[in-house]
């Protein structure tokens, strides 16, 4: 009997991936069926359905599904979910397909089918509904009324972007994944599936353990957030995100080296994993913090770091909204249906020249002229741009690796800084 929380839902891990002859036979299947493409957030929400990180989803949002996560937070059936997950089609292909068929769902950037699926549903996403996502999903307390994001979201926010660009028609069904295309081998001992960190958990014996969500490389707020966690849980999970980001975010392959860096000279070890997970960003601040908690539950973590504008972007969110949503949540009474994976709630942290020490706003009595103020983005900012980086904001072992991955750059990005990443 595991110690381990047990995955959302109540249903255990609800794999979706097929083996073996299986798989074998399904892949032969797939080859006769209309194929859909799969755009890049589609592709990494298809691979979580499939290893489990998903669960207890099986498939592609209903209509349903799809009003009920926007307008409370739950699946049509009352389970906890916090966004949609949901597969976007043109017009002329939708209308190509019946109800009750099944389709293969195709990776366009190299035409690898990825999964089979069998369509229940098929409606219309008018620009209304596009829109009404975007607010209930992505608007935060940075911009408090429906004008004030607007005048705003279209150009600078990319989850925004992202759903405003989808087609016509949602489909929706179960699948059946064939693939995890290239994370296995391209992120090796990083990329895990949720029945392989939760193993590693059980091997070690840990009960509960601590999230950190990550994607920009780790500062010295990131290592100091994690050390609070392993002083009161028996581990941190240090997962990367290594699907895509924004322009201007720094690759997977560099975090992971700094990770590596940090841990070996930093941590004791033994109280840290590494691994990686395969989701695009959707910056949707307290809504995705949810969604981090939600998937983290599935990969055996029973708390969910919650630092300073947690998947935030702009300043579309307030600096602790992603903490403040968990207490809002529903909380279904029906046994596994629950968000179950809490938050550990950590305020504003940063280097104190007088206290000589990390802190945070709970504990140092100074001015904000003594303080470092850590940043992902102003560290981005300032390795771009080539400025020094201020005293105490990492550690030099993971600023060397970062300054030669900028020196390769042929091609910068602008950095756009932010009231939550400047303090002011």
């Amino acid at each position: 009997m595991s110690n381990l929380i047990a995955p959302h839902g109540g249903k255990g891990l609800t794999v979706c991936l097929l083996e073996g002859s299986e798989l074998e036979a399904e892949k032969k299947k797939a080859e006769g069926l209309k194929k859909i493409p799969l755009n890049p957030r589609a592709k990494g929400d298809l691979i979580m359905l499939g290893i489990g990180g998903f669960s207890p989803l099986t498939g592609f949002m209903t209509k349903a599904d799809w009003k009920g996560v926007c307008d409370n937070f739950l699946l049509a059936d009352g389970t906890f979910w916090p966004v949609p997950v949901c597969l976007d089609a043109a017009k002329a292909d939708a209308d190509a397909i019946a109800e009750g068929e099944e389709i293969a769902l195709v990776d366009p950037t190299n035409n690898e089918i990825m999964a089979t699926m069998k369509v229940t549903e098929k409606y219309e996403m008018t620009e209304a509904d596009k829109k009404y996502e975007c607010e209930k999903v992505f608007m935060g307390e940075g911009t408090p009324t429906a004008d004030d994001f607007w005048k705003i979201a279209k150009d600078d926010h990319p989850g925004v972007q992202m759903v405003m660009g989808q087609k016509e028609v949602n489909l929706a069904g179960p699948v059946k994944v064939l693939s995890e295309g290239e994370y296995p081998v391209k992120y090796k001992g990083i990329y895990h599936r949720p029945a392989e960190s939760r193993k590693i958990f059980e091997e070690r014996g840990w009960k509960e353990i601590a999230a950190l969500q990550l994607r920009n490389p780790m500062h010295r707020s990131h290592e100091h957030l994690c050390k609070i966690a392993v002083d009161v849980c028996d581990g941190v999970y240090i997962h990367s995100l290594v699907g895509n980001l924004k322009p201007g975010d720094i690759p997977a392959e560099v975090r992971v080296r700094c990770i590596d860096a940090l841990v070996k000279n930093y941590f004791v070890e033994k109280n840290v994993v590494q691994g990686g997970y395969p989701l695009d960003m959707r910056y949707a601040g307290p809504r995705e913090a949810l969604l981090h908690a939600t998937f983290r539950q599935n990969y055996g973590c029973s708390r969910m770091i919650i630092g300073r504008d947690h998947a935030g972007v702009g300043d579309f969110y307030g600096m602790f909204e992603a903490q403040t949503i968990f207490d809002k949540i529903p909380a279904p009474a029906e046994p596994g249906k629950a968000l179950l994976c809490t938050p550990l709630k950590i305020d504003w942290t940063f280097y104190c020249m007088k206290c000589d020490g990390m802190a945070s706003l709970r504990t140092c009595p100074h001015s904000k002229e003594d303080r470092v103020m850590l940043s992902g983005t102003m560290l981005r900012k300032g390795l771009s741009e080539g400025t020094p980086i201020p005293d105490h904001f990492g550690r030099e072992e993971v600023l060397d690796i970062l300054r030669e991955y900028y020196a390769g750059l042929t091609e910068k990005v602008a950095i756009k800084t932010h009231k939550a990443a400047t303090g002011n």
